[in-house]
């Protein structure tokens, strides 16, 4: 494959999406996190030099692989973990406001790099990780940070993000793979963030999310999930609340 990694800024055209639902590699109901409804909506129009596509150059017009980030206020140390403890969401919604206030934005965080299903395992992570660090430096960032979403996390939900996070293998490397991604790229864990995504619903959306009964109140483990949803049949809700890793990136 002849990749390209292009700015949205550079190939506006050029859609995000991977063409089919088969090569999205999300489970259905992290669509329903109200604060993706804002992101999906802002991150390309909003901030088309922070993003990313991916494709082959013999099929100019078919995304592979996305990649976005945006710039927001930060008073605390991101080299110490002092970072938004509601992660992915408190970002997005961080970044909207102060670009709505004309608050000047003196970090950048990655939110998303999505690989299309039949390219994962080819390094082609890795190389969207070093474009987002070469961007922000090149915008005049010396650092990137990134609330991390593990992607074998979902394999033993009850176990604490911190504690999983902490897990490494005998040669000291993260044993989450995507977590062993941004520590080769010259990322550190500097901390968790316990409600990097919230996502509400009544019983009958969680039903239709995930086709599960949710019909017994207490922890519900959903396929895909990080953690179990947490469901009260007696007030008709179950809720999805999300820990990530932050991950530190000098530049």
């Amino acid at each position: 494959m002849d990749l390209r990694i292009v700015t949205v800024a550079e190939r506006p055209d050029l859609k995000s999406s991977f063409g089919n639902a088969e090569s999205e590699p999300w489970p259905a109901f992290m669509d329903e996190d109200p604060m993706a409804l804002l992101y999906y909506s802002d991150v390309r129009t909003a901030h088309p030099e922070y993003a990313f596509v991916a494709y082959d150059a013999e099929a100019p017009d078919q995304a592979v692989a996305r990649a976005f980030c945006v710039p927001f206020a930060w008073d605390g140390d991101p080299a110490r973990g002092e970072l938004p403890e509601d992660g992915w969401d408190g970002v997005i919604w961080r970044s909207a406001r102060d670009r709505q206030l004309g608050r000047p934005r003196n970090l950048v965080s990655a939110l998303e790099i999505t690989i299309a299903t039949h390219l994962q395992g080819t390094g082609l992570s890795g190389r969207m990780l070093a474009a987002m660090r070469e961007n922000a430096a090149r915008l005049g960032f010396d650092q990137l940070v990134a609330p991390v979403r593990p992607n074998r996390k979902h394999l033993v939900p009850d176990l604490p993000i911190d504690a999983y996070a902490a897990l490494v293998r005998e040669d000291g490397l993260p044993q989450d793979p995507w977590l062993r991604v941004h520590v080769r790229a010259g990322g550190r864990i500097v901390g968790t963030c316990k409600r990097a995504m919230v996502i509400p619903g009544t019983l009958a959306e969680w039903r239709s999310w995930t086709g599960l009964p949710f019909d017994t109140s207490g922890p519900v483990v959903v396929p895909g999930a990080l953690v179990p949803v947490q469901c009260s049949v007696e007030q008709d809700i179950a809720v999805y609340v999300e820990p990530g890793v932050w991950v530190h990136h000098p530049l």
